[in-house]
């Protein structure tokens, strides 16, 4: 999983990547074989007119998939990041369950409409 963490509008200090890599690295582990790569951009909103507001823009590209994005916005760059984190890590783990139980119902669809299946025909019998 490459990681590409990026900062608009103030500079990005070693302290704030190093906690945005680590809550990433925390939030993603359950599917961190599904990523190919993370783009995070950190940010100012409306800084030429003194706004103190803060944005996290996550997206998440996976394998064989389109990608997840998740945006948050607030005052507190730190617990901005926390939440976006948290809500990625959620997105991502449902966006591959729903895809892993898809590709699931396929292949049972398969296997029962195969002729002279065994399977099918134990479980037309229930």
């Amino acid at each position: 999983m490459r990681i590409s963490i990026q900062g608009f509008g103030f500079p990005l200090t070693a302290l704030l990547l190093d906690h945005t890599e680590w809550r990433l690295q925390l939030a993603l582990k359950r599917t961190r074989g599904r990523i190919r790569r993370v783009v995070v951009r950190l940010g100012e909103i409306n800084v030429s007119r003194g706004g103190e507001d803060k944005f996290c823009r996550i997206q998440v590209h996976l394998r064989q998939a389109p990608p997840v994005l998740i945006e948050d916005t607030g005052a507190d760059l730190y617990a901005l990041i926390d939440r976006a984190m948290e809500r990625a890590g959620r997105s991502v783990a449902n966006h591959v369950d729903r895809r892993d139980e898809n590709i699931r119902l396929e292949r049972l669809v398969l296997l029962r409409s195969l002729p002279g299946n065994t399977f099918a025909l134990s479980m037309s019998r229930n």
